[in-house]
């Protein structure tokens, strides 16, 4: 089962199979729409010439990645500040992990454990933390003990919250429904 954020095919299929990939589209993922930001890990790739790695993009010359994620279309809203953001990911990511994105999950004991290390990602709070959590176990099978109550409410089964829950067209537009229910309650 692949994911099915940006509704492009290849963008869709890069983060599905490329851990930083979807870290990347997730940290973009704010004050854009959703399927921009999924998709622009694609669009990075593209304008970089090869796959994402992390030591390449970590060692960037900041100002010439603000440049690439500036350049138009540009990757984000906010192009040179979450050019700076994904590439602080990307320190954190040799610092603490080695490089290996999927670390993040793969050495959590635990659901508790999982959502502090999501958490302490730059770009990633609390909600967007338990959001990430619940996508990693609703669609890619990373259920660790307790995953479910960690990443509460948006864990929960059968739900249409967040991009945890988006598995196509028809889910995407029910998760829409729902954040416009709660900014109308608001």
């Amino acid at each position: 089962m692949g994911l099915h954020l940006s509704q492009i095919a290849e963008a869709d299929e890069l983060l599905t199979n490329d851990p930083l990939a979807l870290l990347i589209g997730m940290v973009l993922d704010q004050q854009i729409p959703l399927e921009r930001a999924f998709a622009a890990p694609y669009e990075l790739t593209k304008r970089l010439g090869c796959s994402l790695d992390v030591i390449e993009l970590a060692a960037f010359d900041p100002d010439e990645l603000g440049s690439i994620f500036s350049r138009q279309p540009a990757l984000h809203r906010f192009p040179g500040s979450m050019a700076k953001r994904v590439q602080s990911l990307c320190r954190l990511l040799l610092d603490s992990y080695g490089g290996d994105a999927a670390a993040v999950w793969t050495t959590a004991v635990d659901g508790r454990q999982l959502l502090r290390q999501v958490a302490a990602l730059p770009g990633f709070g609390e909600q967007k933390a338990k959001i990430f959590v619940a996508l990693l176990g609703k669609q890619l099978g990373v259920t660790p003990p307790g995953w479910r109550e960690a990443c509460a409410p948006f864990g929960e089964k059968d739900s249409y919250r967040s991009v945890a829950d988006i598995t196509s067209p028809e889910s995407r537009n029910k998760v829409r429904d729902y954040k416009k229910q709660l900014k109308a309650q608001a």
